[in-house]
């Protein structure tokens, strides 16, 4: 079996640790710096992931914007895009989203059930996997190792993350810390209540910590 890849968690929030507020708009929570600075660590990378939560909400492409960076990953022998991944238990998701029908090759990885929903709609899209009665995170990886995929970046949402730090599977989480006050009770969260490994007094290792404009970005290894 192949080593699973390098889980990198990509996430900006609020100081209060929201990643969005409860209007209809989509909070932008980093600057221009620091979106060029996610653009650089997608090209980088083997695959993306997001959640099926974030697909039905913000309905994004998923792509590296950058044409420098595509023309250098395909001079690398690379597709010019990374893999697209996504997430969901339950299956519900359109054949219209954006992130069908941009970039290179897509997967979902989804239960028996979701499986009977997505296999027509998705056909054609998108290689639809079913890990058993509910998504298996680590046969996920597993999956993906099987693909060649060595470096994975996670960005979301909030119940995606939660379940890669819960589980142990996160390699690194990068946080960009805005300048901004959220105090939403309904607004979502980076991470919902879990049990995390080690408990409340277990101290991730700072790996660095660099300002990007007005936003911080802070490495670590949990």
């Amino acid at each position: 079996m192949a080593e699973r890849p390098y889980v990198l968690l990509s996430v900006a929030t609020s100081i209060d640790g929201y990643i969005d507020d409860t209007s209809a708009e989509r909070l932008l929570l980093s600057n221009a710096a620091d979106f060029d600075r996610v653009d650089q660590v997608r090209a980088e990378s083997d695959a993306i992931l997001v959640g099926g939560n974030t697909l039905r909400s913000d309905n994004p492409r998923l792509l590296v914007n950058s044409e420098a960076r595509r023309a250098a990953r395909v001079a690398a022998g690379k597709p010019e895009y990374p893999l697209k991944v996504t997430v969901t238990a339950g299956g519900g998701l359109d054949r219209g989203l954006k992130f069908w029908h941009f970039g290179g090759e897509k997967v979902v990885y989804t239960t028996d059930a979701g499986a009977l929903k997505l296999g027509d709609s998705l056909d054609g899209l998108a290689d639809v996997v079913s890990t058993g009665d509910a998504v298996d995170f680590g046969a996920m990886l597993e999956d993906l190792a099987a693909r060649g995929v060595r470096r994975l970046m996670v960005e979301g949402g909030g119940r995606v993350h939660t379940q890669f730090l819960s589980l142990g599977l996160a390699d690194e989480l990068q946080l960009a810390v805005a300048p901004l006050l959220v105090g939403e009770a309904g607004a979502p969260r980076f991470v919902y209540p879990a049990e995390f490994p080690g408990g409340s007094t277990h101290r991730m290792r700072l790996l660095g910590a660099e300002t990007v404009g007005d936003v911080v970005v802070l490495r670590y290894a949990p």
